[in-house]
């Protein structure tokens, strides 16, 4: 018989990234930017607005164009905010 797992109620990261729904507003498929209007991202205690994020790989954004509806994770880093992932489109 197993026992307990210990740790089952170890610390966990603040939030766990989650994916978010987002409108697309622009595409900068060379410079692998693009802008989004989100909803909250509560793992980046950030509240619902538009800003430019950076696609962690360009590939990401291959076939987004404005007006796209998406879901999203972001991760922040210093001065940038990525794009991690992307579905729904």
């Amino acid at each position: 018989a197993q026992g307990h797992s210990h740790g089952s109620t170890a610390a966990k990261p603040a939030a766990e990234a989650s994916f978010v729904d987002a409108e697309v507003r622009r595409v900068d498929a060379e410079t692998g930017k693009v802008t989004l209007r989100h909803g909250d991202i509560k793992y980046l205690d950030m509240g619902p607005m538009t800003m430019v994020f950076t696609a962690r790989d360009k590939q990401l954004l291959a076939g987004l164009k404005a007006g796209d509806r998406i879901r999203f994770k972001a991760a922040h880093e210093g001065e940038t905010y990525w794009i991690t992932a992307i579905e729904g489109r």
